[in-house]
């Protein structure tokens, strides 16, 4: 790994808390891939510090650093400039320090969106169905849209996940309706926290679900949800939150580091191997 010097190029991870974030892991692999002179750092930051820690990152020089929980709407408002798929998600996860300004981004429906395709899956080859009503399904439903899909929500809270379909003009469907829309769907999505260690799994009967069906699942920690099992079990292709997470990382190394990252088996395999049990 090449040792930073005094030239290098600084980003990092602000979140409350941080250690259990992999961006580092990921974010170090490609700086060591391409023999970038820089460095990628965790940075906790309490939510009432985090102006004055972000305004300090740009004063000292730092690119750009990545935005996580519980920070993403916060840095929406401290951002000079917005870029629009920060404005449809409601939410800054990448802030770019251009020329004394703060600017920021969304990279969560870049990332889904990407990792669909590298399983060569095209987004408007059919309507897609997501579960959630919070940031994250605003983030992937826009971007489904914007990619040319037919897309519907549906959530526990019926009265956010109506607000949600009305401001991006989506169709709205009852959660308790949710099983019966699969038949009409190509893609459905976990948009929700169910099937996280230590969550509930999502309550689903597949059984209804076309077999061309394409189940994705936001969730990484497991790797394997009770929903992608299910999916699997019934010939369903099922494709895990880690794909999403790798990819959604790639505008910001490349606005922070002047490097277009790839992702690969290599770079899965490396983040993914933090994700056991036994790295724990």
């Amino acid at each position: 790994m090449p040792i930073p010097t005094g030239k290098a190029r600084v980003a990092g991870v602000l979140g409350w808390p941080v250690a259990h974030s992999r961006s580092p892991r990921l974010h170090g692999f490609w700086l060591d891939r391409f023999g970038i002179d820089g460095a990628y750092i965790p940075l906790p930051t309490r939510p009432e510090a985090f102006a004055s820690a972000v305004r300090g990152l740009r004063d000292a020089g730092f690119a750009g650093a990545n935005v996580t929980l519980p920070h993403k709407e916060a840095a929406f408002a401290l951002c000079d400039t917005v870029e629009p798929t920060a404005s449809r998600a409601g939410a800054v996860n990448t802030l770019v320090f251009r020329d004394g300004r703060i600017v920021g981004s969304n990279t969560d429906g870049f990332g889904f969106i990407a990792d669909l395709r590298a399983h060569g899956i095209e987004p408007a080859a059919g309507p897609a169905l997501v579960l959630g009503s919070g940031g994250a399904t605003r983030a992937v439903a826009a971007a489904l849209q914007d990619a040319g899909a037919a897309v519907s929500i549906a959530g526990r809270n019926a009265a956010r996940a109506g607000e949600l379909a009305a401001e991006l003009g989506l169709a709205a469907i009852r959660w308790e309706d949710r099983e019966d829309a699969l038949a009409d769907q190509a893609i459905l999505v976990n948009a929700t926290t169910a099937g996280m260690i230590g969550q509930a799994p999502l309550a689903i009967d597949l059984s209804r679900a076309p077999g061309t069906l394409v189940v994705a699942d936001l969730v990484y920690v497991p790797l394997e949800t009770p929903l992608l099992r299910q999916a699997r079990q019934a010939g369903l292709r099922a494709l895990d939150g880690l794909g999403m997470l790798l990819h959604q990382a790639r505008p910001g190394f490349r606005a922070w580091f002047g490097v277009d990252p790839v992702v690969d088996e290599a770079l899965y395999n490396f983040v993914a191997a933090d994700l056991l049990p036994s790295a724990s």
